[in-house]
């Protein structure tokens, strides 16, 4: 079987593993994003009473792609590990298990994120052809993904307390990428360092198409592209070199 149609067929095979372990199935999938935005707005929107009339569409355009980032690289980190048993029984590149990772993550992400442009649409935020500028985007998101999702799941075997790490970094990174805020309205000094980071210019990008009506910002695009190219080829690196040495580390 090709390696690119295993993953495929491994993703899918967890994906319905998981809904059969809920009473309401693949329901779950829209509920627990829908649960998960509505407790940040309650606490940002309204509790802390951060932004304005729009600010539920901009903590949307947020949460949403940064759920899909975060939840990849939580359990992206630990895919290496999670699959000691089917590793110790036959042979399998290990660049494959996180790349089934991203490949559930992608899946949910791809059911979640139309509804969230239904509620857009029927908001005062009327589709236009600058929303197809979201494809780029989301095809920049997803590389970057799969880069760092990559570099954590070769590490986490040879460095397992990075684990615990990554979830307390994930939540701080989350604050830094502005869920929450407009990187773009701080101070130049703080913006330019916050906007070094990927995730931050992924999701200024999304904003800019569906609130503000705009195109992204190539550069921006572009800085991205590097960073996950960057970051996948040391990935990519490491994976090779520990291949089929990690099943002594695990």
């Amino acid at each position: 079987m090709h390696y690119i149609e295993l993953i495929f067929v491994k993703a899918w095979a967890e994906i319905k593993s998981e809904a059969s372990r809920a009473y309401i199935g693949f329901l779950w999938w829209f509920i627990e994003p829908l649960l998960y935005m509505a407790a940040f707005y309650l606490i940002f929107g309204i509790g802390l009473r951060q932004g304005g009339e729009n600010y539920l569409f901009f903590l949307l355009c947020g949460l949403v792609p940064w759920k899909w980032f975060s939840s990849t690289l939580n359990s992206g980190s630990k895919s290496i590990t999670a699959n000691v048993g089917l590793i110790n029984q036959v042979y399998l590149p290990k660049y494959l298990f996180p790349l089934v990772v991203v490949a559930i993550n992608t899946f949910k992400f791809m059911m979640v994120f139309p509804i969230l442009l239904i509620f857009f649409w029927f908001s005062e935020f009327e589709p236009s052809a600058t929303w197809l500028a979201l494809i780029p985007i989301i095809l920049c998101q997803f590389f970057l993904i799969i880069a760092c999702a990559s570099l954590l799941a070769s590490l986490v075997p040879y460095l397992p307390d990075l684990r615990y790490v990554i979830e307390n970094g994930m939540l701080l990174l989350m604050f830094l990428s502005g869920v929450f805020f407009s990187i773009e309205e701080m101070e130049s000094g703080v913006r330019d360092i916050l906007m070094l980071n990927p995730v931050a210019l992924l999701l200024n990008s999304y904003r800019n198409v569906l609130l503000n009506g705009e195109s992204f910002i190539w550069l921006d695009l572009i800085r991205v592209s590097l960073f996950s190219v960057i970051i996948g080829l040391v990935s990519w690196y490491i994976l090779k070199k520990i291949d089929r040495k990690v099943i002594k580390e695990i």
